[in-house]
C-alpha cells in the first residue's frame, strides 16, 4: 500500500488550547494507516478574520498515511467534532480544534470539500513558520519551497513560540 506524506495544520483558541492540541495529536496518531512523524513547535498567534477572539495555539504535524486525501479529511473532521467543534460553523469563528490538510505529497486537487495544497498556505505565517520547523517541501502549484514562500509572505503577524512541540 502506497504511503503518503501529509502536512496538517493544527490550531485551537477555546478552552485548554494545549490540551486540545494534544488530544487531536493522539487521535490522529491512533488512526489506522496513519502515523505522526514530526511535530512543529507550538506558537501563539493572532486570529485571522474575526479578530475579537482569543489568540490561537498553532502548529504543523507531518503524517505518513496510506489513506486517500478525502478519507483523511473526513477523519480530521471527525476528530474536530469529538473535541467539540460543531459540524457546521461560521468561517473564522473560535474553535476548540482546527485540523487543515496543507499538503498531501505533491497532489493538486480542488473539489467541493477539499483543496490541496491549502489555498491560503502561502499567505499565513502561522502555517509557514511551523511547517518550516519540520520540513521545507516545495509548493506543488507555486514551485517554491516553504522557506522561499515565507520570505515572500505578506503576513506580518507576530508568532510567539510557546514550546518546542506537543509530545504524545
Amino acid at each position: 500500500m502506497q504511503q503518503h506524506t501529509v502536512y496538517i495544520g493544527i490550531g485551537s483558541n477555546i478552552g485548554d488550547r494545549m490540551s486540545h492540541l494534544r488530544e487531536a495529536l493522539a487521535m490522529l496518531n491512533k488512526l489506522e494507516g496513519a502515523t505522526v512523524t514530526a511535530i512543529s513547535a507550538i506558537y501563539m498567534t493572532e486570529p485571522v478574520g474575526e479578530i475579537n477572539q482569543e489568540r490561537f495555539y498553532n502548529g504543523v504535524l507531518a503524517v505518513t498515511t496510506s489513506m486517500q486525501p478525502e478519507a483523511l479529511r473526513q477523519e480530521c473532521k471527525a476528530i474536530e467534532r469529538t473535541i467539540g467543534r460543531p459540524a457546521t460553523y461560521q468561517r473564522w469563528s473560535p474553535r476548540g480544534i482546527d485540523l487543515d490538510l496543507l499538503l498531501f505529497d505533491t497532489l493538486v486537487c480542488h473539489t467541493d470539500t477539499l483543496a490541496l495544497p491549502h489555498p491560503e498556505l502561502h499567505h499565513r505565517n502561522f502555517v509557514l513558520i511551523p511547517l518550516l520547523d519540520i520540513a521545507n517541501p516545495t509548493h506543488p502549484l507555486l514551485g517554491k519551497s516553504i522557506r522561499e514562500l515565507l520570505a515572500l509572505c505578506p503576513d506580518r503577524s507576530v508568532l510567539i513560540k510557546l514550546q518546542e512541540n506537543i509530545a504524545l
